[in-house]
């Protein structure tokens, strides 16, 4: 009997799902998470507004989603070497970000998902681990290996009280 759960958003319980490509207005960023986010993360909620509040204008609204960051490095360096590739979902439509921060290069991409695994972490983000530790189980004992980048999308501020973050890896069959 498998334990694949196949539901809306991911709870504590790992699932496999289906996710369909993404364009997302994207920041890179190299150092320690903690010293690199706030430029991060400035720079892409200004551009992603300023578009949100131009296409307003033309009768056009979306919801400004959740951030997420892609760490192709992460865990393979010290953490003032990580690579991260912040990003806020934008309209398929979009031609180009508007840039609103000095310094900091917004660009579009296209980020493909398709079969992922992923899991709720409750918590600080230093105490991950167990959390990603316990996916990279499921993934090997649903058969499934990864095929990309970690990717973290978080749902709640780092400063709120109890940190919630959905931890994420595309995956393939072996």
């Amino acid at each position: 009997m498998s334990t694949v759960q196949r539901k809306k958003g991911p709870g504590a319980t790992p699932q496999i799902a289906e996710m369909p490509s993404q364009k997302m207005a994207v920041v890179y960023t190299k150092g320690d998470p903690a010293r690199v986010a706030p430029q991060a993360l400035r720079a892409l909620y200004a551009s992603v507004y300023a578009l949100k509040f131009a296409l307003r204008k033309r009768g056009v609204d979306f919801k400004v989603a959740a951030p997420r960051t892609r760490w192709p490095n992460a865990h393979l360096v010290p953490n003032e070497e990580w690579v991260g590739v912040w990003g806020l979902p934008v309209p398929d439509d979009t031609a180009e970000p508007p840039q609103r921060a000095q310094g900091v290069a917004v660009r579009l991409e296209a980020w493909e998902y398709g079969t992922v695994a992923q899991v709720l972490h409750v918590g600080p983000y230093s105490d991950e681990m167990p959390t990603v530790e316990r996916l990279h189980r499921f993934i090997a004992e649903q058969g499934y290996q990864i095929a990309g980048a970690h990717e973290e999308e978080y749902l709640t501020s780092p400063r709120a009280k109890v940190q919630k973050t959905i931890i994420r890896y595309p995956v393939c069959r072996k």
